[in-house]
């Protein structure tokens, strides 16, 4: 009887990244820690870890994203898998990354300090270990794809919030500016913010309305580009 052909091929290790994004003071900011091992000791990372063997790929980024955040039900996105052979001087690791949405007044600030880990803005990052650099522009083309062709926002602003708000976050996803006429026409022909009623005089004395997420699903909904 012929042994398994499993035996004949080498095992490698299958790690997820994972590119976890916030939104406070108009920026768009990921999370990063300063790498605790070698090789690369100290320098600049997204939070990982190994895919453990009763895991699958999502289990292993949930794992990751709750003892960094202390989060469960974190919106998460698989994004790419990182196979180049030589991308880690220790082994040859597979990395799959993920991409995450939080808000940064929900996350546990003592396992962040545990960790060393800070926000950076997305247009001001350090360098980065290993190929993560490349991590992080996936995940943001990735998450760019999805706010251009649906309302984004619920896991990154408030309950409620002004179409100003909502727009300086687009603003800040796509790195430039947008058209705030064109913008509020489009958002509210969508049909997926419901007005409060209530205004935000907190910039000026008029002041303007604040808005919060119905319950319709904004992909049904968004048949032509957001921000293109």
């Amino acid at each position: 009887m012929n042994s398994h052909p499993y035996g004949k091929y080498a095992r490698h290790y299958v790690a997820v990244d994972c590119a976890i994004f916030s939104y406070e003071n108009d920026e768009l900011k990921v999370l990063l820690y300063p790498r605790s091992f070698e090789p690369d000791v100290g320098k600049w990372s997204l939070l990982g870890g190994f895919v453990e063997t009763d895991e699958t790929l999502g289990d292993a980024a949930r794992r990751v994203l709750y003892n960094t955040t202390g989060l469960r039900n974190i919106y998460q996105e698989q994004v790419h898998a990182f196979s180049d052979v030589n991308r880690d001087p220790a082994g040859r690791v597979i990395s799959v990354t993920y991409y995450a949405l939080i808000r940064i007044s929900e996350q546990d600030n003592l396992l962040l300090r545990e960790h060393g880990a800070s926000w950076w803005p997305i247009s001001k990052l350090p360098e980065l270990v290993f190929d993560h650099a490349k991590m992080v522009k996936h995940s943001l083309l990735r998450l760019q794809k999805k706010a251009g062709s649906e309302v984004i926002g619920r896991e990154l602003l408030g309950d409620t919030f002004t179409i100003t708000n909502l727009k300086k976050l687009y603003e800040a996803i796509f790195q430039h500016e947008i058209d705030a006429g064109n913008f509020r026409k489009k958002i509210l022909s969508l049909g997926v913010l419901l007005n409060t009623g209530i205004k935000d005089k907190s910039e000026s004395k008029k002041g303007a309305f604040l808005y919060r997420y119905s319950d319709q699903l904004e992909d049904e909904l968004s048949l032509s580009p957001i921000v293109k």
